[in-house]
């Protein structure tokens, strides 16, 4: 590990537990913020593609009764 990783690491031990907690969560936000923008980006595309299936006959939709009557169904067995 390099110097300024371990001075770094040394400062943040010695700060009290709420200061801690609050640096922790903003590390962890920091690293999920990439991943939200290349799951938010998958998402559109399965949109995309989901839309397309429809759109071209290829799949059929169910209305949510008929999805609600289904697993009442298989709820009961």
């Amino acid at each position: 590990m390099n110097s300024d990783f371990k001075e770094i690491e040394r400062s943040a031990l010695e700060l009290n537990e709420k200061h801690r907690a609050e640096l922790a969560k903003r590390l962890i936000n920091s690293l999920d913020r990439g991943h939200e923008e290349h799951i938010e980006q998958a998402w559109i595309e399965e949109i995309n593609r989901r839309k397309e299936q429809i759109d071209s006959g290829e799949v059929e939709t169910i209305s949510a009764d008929e999805v609600h009557r289904k697993i009442r169904e298989l709820l009961k067995k």
